[in-house]
């Protein structure tokens, strides 16, 4: 049988290391597209890159750029996949609104250009775009949840950005009949998260917390509330969008809320740390309740210029066509990602 053959925008990103993984233990033949830069950012698969697989047991790279059109037709005819999974983006907020032009110009037409070079070369390659359940701002229905069908409200740059792709996906769909789908994916972390990233940013901080016993946690908005999962779990729904039997569009999310605040409570308690906060006008300030020593406050540079406050999905719909559902909660999540962290220092040490 023939194998299935994948390309994969985005990589060496956390959900495209993880995907790759999980395509290559079902027998696809794996390609990736890596910008040219004048270092190796391969950390997240070098353990795949290093492996002793023949050629179709592996990953094959190609330095490629999704900004640049012609080179993403002559990726598509030299590679002919069945599959093209886009992850590439610019995908932290807070930087979208210092590069903004940047943003849209990776998100939004780098989006464009996968969709046309698929159109015009073979439009049945089924096409997965990365959307994100930050296009939905702070639109909450009656219930508080967000669905496939609740209002769009972008906040940023970065959201702005993602909605037209996500939009512009559908577009190409509905007008040529290609398999194009969305995935709306709510927060998913993990222990390879990058490290400019909140999540990252507290467990890193816990786990070298954990050995000295010093430093204080600059942090944002505490009062933000965040549907968290583990990525390794969503990456398999994103599989799974591509596998049903027509394109559509899937909230992929882990259906529970929790504040920033809580995530740091939770990821101090399983190093054994119980918090304490005093608040003072909109600053927090967290202490170690054991010795009273001041370990954490929030600063106005980690606040977003508009922020979004509350995100919590519903993923009914991916539950009851894909059979997913997120396997991993919060508490998990939280000792996976510190763990690996401390384990990461010890071994520096």
């Amino acid at each position: 049988m023939k194998k299935k053959v994948a390309l994969i925008t985005g990589i060496t990103g956390q959900d495209g290391s993880f995907l790759a993984k999980l395509l290559l233990s079902k027998n696809y033949k794996v390609h990736g597209i890596k910008r040219r830069t004048s270092f190796f950012s391969t950390k997240r698969i070098d353990d795949v890159l290093k492996e002793k697989h023949s050629k179709n047991q592996t990953i094959n790279l190609h330095y490629g750029d999704v900004t640049d059109s012609v080179n993403c037709f002559d990726l598509i005819k030299k590679i002919k996949p069945d599959e093209v999974y886009h992850l590439a983006a610019q995908s932290h907020v807070a930087i979208s609104f210092e590069q903004p032009y940047y943003t849209a110009n990776v998100d939004f037409l780098g989006t464009l250009n996968m969709l046309e070079s698929i159109r015009i070369y073979n439009k049945k390659i089924k096409f997965y775009n990365a959307a994100s359940s930050e296009m939905y701002g702070d639109s909450r229905n009656s219930i508080g949840e967000q669905n496939e069908n609740t209002t769009f409200n972008p906040k940023s740059p970065y959201a702005v950005s993602k909605l037209a792709s996500f939009h512009l996906t559908k577009v190409y769909r509905e007008s040529y009949g290609m398999f194009a789908s969305n995935g709306i994916l709510f927060n998913h972390e993990s222990e390879i998260r990058g490290e400019n990233f909140l999540t990252r940013k507290v467990s890193k901080f816990v786990a070298k917390y954990s050995f000295t016993k010093k430093g204080i946690l600059l942090l944002g908005n505490l009062d933000s509330y965040r549907d968290w999962g583990y990525a390794p779990d969503f990456v398999d729904g994103i599989w799974r969008i591509l596998q049903y039997k027509h394109p559509d569009d899937f909230v992929l999310s882990s259906g529970i809320t929790h504040s920033v605040k809580k995530f740091v409570i939770l990821a101090f308690k399983h190093i054994g740390v119980e918090l304490k906060f005093k608040k003072i006008g909109n600053q927090y300030f967290g202490y170690n309740k054991l010795n009273n020593n001041l370990v954490l406050k929030t600063i106005n540079y980690y606040y977003r210029p508009n922020e979004v406050n509350y995100l919590k999905g519903n993923y009914l719909k991916a539950k009851k066509k894909l059979k997913w559902k997120p396997k991993t909660n919060i508490n998990n999540l939280i000792k996976i990602m510190v763990d690996n962290d401390i384990e990461n220092l010890r071994k520096s040490l």
